[in-house]
């Protein structure tokens, strides 16, 4: 009869919707496939996801959200629309209140196109809330002691650097080294090093099959298939690990960095809370192997990959879902 409130982790890569009282009910690609010709939106998620780069001309598979916010807003709202339809929360006379995480540093404007997207897509009252907050409550922690809790979400399009404190952010960076900048990173590398074309899909194979960011900590090779830049014919080649370390290098350089900036701007006795506690890695870049050795090598403080990365701010969103009147309305 009457509306469940949701939760939505609107990533670049994937949107995962937390129902109240149900968990986690669905997990899907952001990807929006659509026809060209009449901009009628002909698959979304998971079956849109498997058409990206091997759709005919008037297809195009597009990703609506870019580096946590909205790039296309049309097509975000029909996703979040199609998406919410499927899961049938809607009530007899109401419609349900959404939770939505958004990066630490995006704009007013960004804010109120996320917030406009989610309440014409069926949302009565829609509440925002900052991405690593919601990261770091999924992840188990207590954010809300005076103590001090250090979060590093690794999301598709931005990694969101944050240390809390009695329940709110103390400070914060937000980058956009993360997940989609590995992939290209890597198809980067293969066209020049072996002059071979790779789509994002296969980028996204190597990077989980393969990829290292710690020296010397993973040895595996794996082949793979494109196109020859010079024949324009089909080619195998075979790529290691350490080639990839290198690929990625600037990049993962650049989430380092970030940690060791929040770190010099944190207090002094939050410093000392988070050598106790140490750091936690959220979001799916957790699970690049070796981020963790790496960072806590250059950061001098215990890492810990949170025990499941990719639905950690789903999970959040729905703890968060229980004080929904207590979070900030925009």
């Amino acid at each position: 009869m009457f509306a469940k409130d949701i939760g939505i982790d609107l990533g670049t890569a994937n949107v995962l919707i937390h129902v109240k009282g149900k968990g986690i009910v669905l997990d899907e690609p952001a990807v929006v496939a659509i026809d060209k010709h009449t901009n009628k939106v002909l698959a979304v998620g998971e079956e849109a996801s498997k058409m990206v780069g091997r759709t005919p001309g008037n297809i195009i598979a597009i990703r609506p959200m870019k580096d946590g916010v909205i790039a296309d807003f049309d097509v975000t709202e029909a996703m979040l629309r199609h998406f919410i339809n499927k899961l049938d929360v809607k009530g007899f006379l109401s419609k349900p209140r959404i939770l939505v995480c958004c990066p630490t540093n995006i704009t007013s404007v960004e804010q109120k196109a996320i917030q406009d997207a989610a309440e014409k897509s069926g949302g009565k009252k829609v509440y925002l809330e900052e991405e690593p907050k919601v990261a770091a409550i999924g992840a188990g922690m207590d954010i809300f002691q005076p103590s001090g809790n250090m979060v590093i979400d690794i999301g598709g399009g931005t990694t969101d650097v944050a240390v809390l404190s009695m329940g709110d952010i103390v400070t914060s960076e937000s980058i956009k080294a993360a997940g989609d900048m590995f992939d290209n990173d890597i198809i980067q590398s293969i066209k020049r090093k072996h002059k071979l074309l790779i789509g994002e899909r296969t980028a996204e194979t190597i990077k989980k099959n393969i990829a290292t960011v710690f020296p010397g900590s993973r040895k595996e090779e794996m082949d793979i298939r494109g196109r020859d830049m010079v024949t324009g014919l089909p080619r195998t080649i075979t790529v290691d690990s350490e080639e990839i370390r290198e690929a990625l290098s600037e990049s993962v350089e650049m989430i380092v960095q970030s940690a060791k900036n929040v770190l010099e701007k944190t207090p002094p006795e939050l410093s000392a809370d988070i050598i106790d506690r140490g750091v936690f890695l959220t979001g799916g870049g957790a699970l690049l192997h070796g981020i963790d050795q790496l960072l806590a090598e250059e950061l001098k403080v215990p890492v810990f990959v949170s025990d499941n990365p990719l639905s950690c701010v789903a999970i959040g969103t729905g703890i968060l879902l229980d004080s929904i009147g207590k979070t900030i309305a925009y």
